[in-house]
């Protein structure tokens, strides 16, 4: 399929996993809407992908897990770019520690972005989607959404939760050629994994950022009448 000049909508998108996918998108032509906490990784990251491949990048700061913040980067963003074609869900937060040692507040934080915030973000673009009656939703879950370990009950639930929204999405709107589809990638070489310890072994083996872009484009580039549930990808063996 041809993304030239079409728009996405990503979140996370400052670094990691979301930075990777819009520099994909960038070399396909596509123009981006930026969303992330951080103001600095944003104008960064525009000022590198608008200079490099002529495209638009408008930029939103915005905690997601807060639904009017949420809901006016949205708008801002659809407003700079006129449409949106594509939205990439990928802004996450982990913390990992026993139910009976983590904080409540960090638990929460966890459910508010990683679901709420998924949830917010969704619901202020999809209206546009189906106008169109066309479009991509790409959620970026985890392996953490297929089976639980030790000390992740609240990142697992987070990404288990994110799991059924997508297919319960993807059910509800796939008749308007809409398609909603989850990765579920194990653990990325990324800044949240070193913060929170899941970096290990060799980093040269483990999956990298551009991996989950690559897999998000192919995605991306399937028929539009080619739905999909989830699409898997994981990590060589760092030992």
């Amino acid at each position: 399929m041809e993304l030239k000049n079409k728009a996405a909508i990503i979140t996370g998108a400052g670094k990691g996993i979301g930075k990777a996918v819009a520099t994909a998108l960038a070399k396909e032509g596509v123009n981006l809407g930026l969303i992330a906490r951080t103001t600095s990784d944003l104008e960064a990251l525009q000022k590198q992908l608008s200079g490099e491949f002529g495209i638009q990048v408008h930029i939103a700061s915005a905690d997601i897990s807060k639904r009017e913040e949420a809901e006016a980067a949205v708008s801002q963003l659809i407003g700079a770019l006129g449409t949106v074609d594509i939205l990439i869900n990928n802004a996450g937060v982990a913390k990992f520690a026993t139910l009976n040692d983590m904080d409540p507040a960090d638990w929460e934080r966890i459910i508010n972005v990683n679901l709420m915030g998924t949830y917010y973000v969704t619901r202020a673009a999809l209206p546009h989607l189906l106008e169109k009656q066309s479009g991509d939703i790409i959620n970026v879950a985890s392996t953490a959404g297929e089976r639980g370990f030790a000390t992740g009950s609240a990142y697992c639930a987070s990404k288990f939760a994110l799991l059924g929204l997508t297919e319960s999405l993807m059910q509800e709107v796939r008749k308007s050629n809409i398609r909603v589809v989850a990765l579920t990638p194990s653990t990325v070489n990324t800044e949240l994994a070193v913060n929170t310890g899941l970096k290990i072994g060799d980093e040269d083996r483990m999956m990298q950022p551009e991996d989950v872009a690559e897999l998000a484009l192919a995605t991306l580039k399937l028929p539009s009448r080619v739905f999909v549930k989830t699409a898997g990808i994981w990590t060589t063996n760092p030992q």
